[in-house]
């Protein structure tokens, strides 16, 4: 036999079957998978006389991982029947284990996710390991995939079709408690001895179990699409569904189609139904696009693929934070809850508390939803010690300033804690646009100099985008790089320029937006396409959140900072457009109650009604797709910049910081693959059409040219 299945009979004719690829730190489902599960069902069918019933279990730390995404990269078009059949092999070895007519236990001894949880839904009776760090659930939907082993078909008749869309449509995943609540596991076992004495001794009081779905009579929990409450829940199901997706996201759309159409069939056809969907979205770009970089690219950032190397791990134990305003207080919580102490200091003592208080709300909100108990919320209070006093600096490893957009008051206060601070404490700027090596002449040690840019809100935002000035050594990028990681963000590396690389990005968004408003654009078209291109959210509506005042004050501050070094800047449209809000409608931002949007207290904002008479011109109308590509392409050609001038230096961070800095569009994977998967020549002639028609800044950069030349992607 492989060794991929190991297969072993006991005494009481049991057989229990060890999942353990070799080679391999986790089981999926690759070809090695397909041909041992193959032999072994084969092999059960043919004892089955002589067999009581059957275990299923992995040798690795985790259960299953689920498909191999290998494999599932490259599957194109022209391999759609190949992987079609593939896919019904996969299902069909599932089917022949739960129709054996023998008891089959799964006893699930760690995490199962996507083809795991497929393999144990499979199964007549589910026992986990009841440990925190195990997790159940089917996340293909996040790759823009659906679960192809069977997981729609099984899930919705086990549960019904409401209760099983959250898992299927979100990728919910759930600890064991949660999943015995929930009937997806039907038993916690202690330990691996416990699971196994459990599943044996399930099997012998049930000797001939069949599946719900296989019984006489069976009907699926909560009615099929012609019970009336289904059928209410279903007419709405799509438009809600749309309203998420904007159309860009076919995977949502396909599982609840293989969802529906499933319940209206056989079991047999349903799998069919389910495969042929699978197929569809597996051989599509969108899955390709979200695989790459979701999958291949994220986990090589969380690998260290950024980090400079020869530098042991750095752990942070006391960082101190300058100003307790919404991102000094986020930092302060996200570093608390990492279990590091936390010195938190504003101009006031009262400032300062109001920042700790944030943390105080956050935590209380958990305690609230049962999520963490009130020792655990006290204990993380503990760690944030509010001040209005450098002196409590002392001991600090990590500095953190994070105050107002000014260059002579960051200098002044990081100058200050600097002197306070461990000889060796790496100090950091949360600036969002001004360059780190300028800021760091304020310091002793400019080589322990680097930006931390952090997102708002940042107990939410995944991202910090570490910046690293001229004279930033390695190691102190290696230490900012831990820091990240330990505080369980997401980072980025990238080189200094004014605006780094998501701010760059993010600007020539808002400014597209604005600009086309100030051509006579309809500002709700301008807002819907941007949506149906796959932004969170418009580029007015966001512009709004940043607040007009202060998008003017950084260009006020930039404008200055060049004129000092005797450079300009040709003026962008949209400034023309921020200064008549500014000036003449004295209409700053939503903290204003009044920008682009009306904020009616107590009601729901909508669009200033005004801006179709003060700037809408019928004749001014363009295409909806040109909308959509005005912003996305500007966003592209800026990321290609950054590439160019060296403020980047990989794609991967490219694609992940577009995506979760900045909320690029993420069925595209990003910035950098969203100009992959259009086709780079294609890409480079749609600028150029974009740049005759609407101006000079959607030039192809000339990065863009050579690789357009030689046909070769980034």
């Amino acid at each position: 036999m492989t060794d991929a299945i190991r297969y072993e009979k006991g005494q009481d004719a049991i057989v229990v079957l060890t999942i353990d690829m070799p080679g391999q730190s986790a089981n999926t489902m690759n070809a090695e998978y397909r041909e041992a599960m193959g032999k072994v069902v084969a092999r059960l069918e043919t004892e089955k006389d002589s067999i009581a019933g059957v275990i299923v279990t992995s040798a690795k730390k985790t259960f299953f991982a689920g498909g191999d995404l290998n494999e599932l990269i490259k599957v194109s078009k022209a391999d759609a029947k190949p992987f079609y059949d593939m896919i019904l092999t996969i299902k069909g070895q599932l089917r022949r284990l739960e129709t054996l007519g023998k008891p089959v236990v799964a006893a699930i001894n760690g995490t199962a996710l996507g083809g795991g949880w497929e393999i144990c839904l499979a199964c007549h009776y589910r026992i986990a390991l009841d440990s925190s760090r195990v997790q159940f659930g089917l996340p293909e939907v996040t790759l823009g995939l659906l679960p192809g082993g069977g997981g729609v078909v099984r899930m919705v008749r086990l549960l019904g079709l409401e209760k099983a869309l959250p898992y299927l449509l979100e990728g919910k995943k759930v600890r064991p408690d949660a999943a015995l609540k929930a009937g997806l596991i039907d038993e916690l076992a202690s330990d691996k001895d416990d699971l196994l004495a459990k599943a044996r001794a399930w099997i012998l009081a049930n000797p001939a179990p069949k599946q719900p779905w296989d019984m006489p009579g069976y009907k699926i929990p909560g009615g099929t699409p012609a019970s009336p409450n289904v059928a209410q829940m279903l007419a709405i199901a799509p438009s809600i569904l749309r309203d998420k997706t904007k159309g860009c996201f076919p995977a949502p759309e396909k599982i609840l189609c293989a969802a529906v159409e499933g319940t209206q069939v056989d079991f047999d056809t349903a799998q069919i139904i389910e495969a042929r969907y699978f197929t569809e979205l597996a051989t599509g770009q969108v899955a390709k696009n979200m695989i790459g970089t979701f999958w291949f690219q994220l986990n090589q950032i969380n690998a260290g693929g950024s980090r400079p190397q020869g530098f042991e791990p750095y752990v942070t134990r006391k960082v101190g934070v300058l100003g307790a305003g919404m991102m000094g207080a986020g930092i302060a919580y996200v570093s608390a809850v990492a279990g590091i102490e936390v010195v938190l200091k504003d101009v006031s003592l009262e400032a300062a508390e109001k920042g700790k208080s944030y943390s105080a709300k956050l935590l209380e909100k958990k305690v609230g939803r049962g999520q963490m108990s009130a020792d655990k919320r006290d204990g993380i209070l503990a760690r944030i010690k509010a001040s209005d006093k450098d002196a409590d600096f002392a001991g600090c490893d990590l500095i953190i300033e994070a105050v107002f957009e000014d260059r002579d008051l960051k200098a002044n206060v990081t100058a200050a804690a600097e002197r306070v601070a461990l000889a060796d404490a790496l100090v950091a700027s949360n600036t969002s646009t001004l360059p780190i090596t300028g800021l760091a002449t304020a310091v002793q040690k400019q080589e322990k100099f680097i930006g931390l840019h952090f997102f708002s809100p940042v107990d939410k935002m995944p991202l910090v985008e570490i910046i690293r000035g001229e004279r930033t050594s390695d190691e102190a990028l290696a230490r900012g790089f831990d820091y990240v990681m330990q505080i369980n963000k997401t980072p980025i590396v990238v080189n200094d320029s004014r605006g780094f690389f998501t701010s760059r990005v993010f600007g020539t968004f808002t400014n597209e937006g604005i600009a086309m408003l100030g051509e006579g654009i309809n500002a709700a078209m301008i807002e819907t396409e941007a949506r149906k291109a796959g932004m969170p959210v418009g580029p007015l509506a966001i512009s709004d959140e940043v607040s007009l005042s202060l998008m003017n004050h950084i260009r006020q501050q930039t404008l200055k900072d060049l004129a000092e070094e005797g450079k300009s800047i040709a003026p962008h449209p949209a400034f023309a457009v921020i200064e008549q809000m500014l000036g003449e409608y004295k209409r700053p931002g939503k903290a204003a109650g009044a920008g682009f949007y009306e904020y009616p207290v107590g009601g729901k904002k909508h669009l200033w009604p005004q801006l179709k008479t003060r700037f809408e011109k019928p004749e001014a109308q363009i295409s909806q797709q040109d909308v959509r590509d005005r912003l996305l392409f500007i966003q592209a050609i800026e990321t290609v910049r950054c590439v160019e001038e060296g403020v980047l230096e990989s794609v991967a961070d490219a694609n992940i910081g577009s995506i979760f800095g900045i909320g690029f569009a993420a069925w595209t994977g990003g910035a950098l693959q969203f100009i992959n998967q259009y086709g780079i020549r294609d890409f480079v002639a749609r600028a150029q059409y974009l740049a005759e028609q609407y101006g000079e800044r959607f030039l192809p950069p000339a990065l863009l040219l050579e690789k357009a030349a030689r046909n070769k992607i980034f």
